[in-house]
């Protein structure tokens, strides 16, 4: 065989080779109709849905506390923390020029009193001498006028008399309402008055704690939906518990007071109240912590967290139509065992959806079905 003859023969060679290994190749490659996806079909059931809410802790009145007259404060009647009644004394400023002035007031009542005594003789004589006719009706109508002058002038002086002991009054401060007594910045010595911007001290009524939250507005028109109404809501609703800042649980459940009727346009979000009790005085007025509301929903749409993939900050789930993979974007709820969520909308009970490869998938892509996890169970 020359050599024209070899070089043509190992050319077939190799093209039959190729040829053969592009065959083997196709044989083996599977069509992308022939992925095969695992799926569930959606049925509806009941669960607990556990939502938490940043809150902030006030005693059921805090009541800052500031003088009404000037002064310097002569003697401290309490100390910081501790527990006060109503009308108990707390602060006493000093009395000596209010007393004074009181004394002063009183004198000038005693004074208008013997005004008035004067003016009411007079009166009386001129209305005799104008009936034996020896005196006009012009003196007559003065002296009455003059009477009403005195009369007048000892109910300005009983005004400023009462006044003048009210001031005097103040000079002890007393709690309005029954607390726990907060910080004391002025002490024995200190010059207070009424214009002054730092309160003297606040009282905290901490029998009952206030806790605050926030709720948006469709979390609120749920619960408006579930129960009927936001006042059937209240009385309804579950008792909620209290996550302290270092993470434990308060010992005590409480129960929701109010919700309020306007919506924060700047948040989006509205105010709601629930009330805690505190015989053990572990809540302090000013702390924060979490709401925890655990809520039951029947009829639920639940499905694990691998039905859920993310595009551009929505969320979609695969639903199978006509041997076809559907997107679909859903709205869910993440439930509290971290491995399944509540869909809201998107979908219904009945639909088949992709539980695992999502990613894989595209809009329309044909696919085939695994086992039906929901036949499995």
């Amino acid at each position: 065989m020359n050599y024209k003859q070899y070089f043509n023969t190992l050319v077939v060679v190799v093209f039959i080779g190729a040829l053969s290994g592009l065959t083997s190749c196709k044989n083996n490659v599977q069509p992308e109709d022939s992925r095969v996806f695992p799926t569930m079909t959606i049925t509806s059931s009941s669960a607990e849905i556990i939502e938490s809410y940043t809150a902030s802790i006030r005693g059921r009145q805090d009541v800052e506390i500031y003088p009404q007259v000037s002064g310097k404060i002569v003697r401290l009647c309490v100390v910081e923390g501790e527990r006060v009644k109503y009308g108990q004394p707390l602060f006493v400023i000093d009395q000596v020029p209010y007393i004074a002035a009181l004394h002063t007031a009183t004198a000038n009542v005693h004074a208008a009193l013997a005004q008035l005594s004067t003016a009411r003789l007079e009166h009386e004589s001129k209305q005799e001498l104008y009936n034996a006719k020896v005196v006009s009706e012009y003196e007559l109508i003065t002296s009455s006028n003059a009477l009403a002058v005195a009369q007048a002038a000892l109910e300005q002086v009983r005004a400023e008399e009462m006044n003048a002991r009210n001031n005097l009054s103040y000079t002890v401060v007393k709690s309005p309402a029954d607390g726990t007594v907060g910080t004391l910045p002025f002490r024995c010595g200190a010059l207070v008055s009424p214009s002054m911007s730092q309160p003297l001290t606040t009282i905290s009524d901490n029998q009952e704690m206030y806790v605050y939250f926030s709720m948006t507005e469709n979390q609120l028109r749920g619960l408006v939906q579930q129960y009927g109404s936001p006042d059937e809501a209240i009385a309804k609703m579950p008792p909620v518990k209290l996550e302290l800042s270092d993470g434990s649980s308060y010992e005590s459940e409480g129960r929701i007071k109010s919700i309020s009727g306007i919506v924060d346009p700047q948040t989006g979000t509205v105010s709601v109240c629930s009330v805690f009790p505190n015989k053990r005085k572990w809540l302090w007025s000013g702390g924060i912590g979490n709401i925890v509301i655990s809520l039951h929903k029947s009829h639920a749409i639940v499905v694990p967290l691998g039905v859920v993939g993310e595009l551009q900050d929505k969320l979609y789930a695969f639903k199978v139509v006509g041997g076809k993979a559907v997107r679909v974007f859903i709205s869910i709820t993440k439930l509290s065992d971290g491995k399944s969520c509540i869909v809201h909308s998107g979908l219904r009970s009945g639909d088949t959806v992709v539980t695992e490869g999502g990613g894989l998938l595209k809009n329309g892509m044909p696919i085939k079905i695994k086992t039906n996890l929901s036949e499995q169970k």
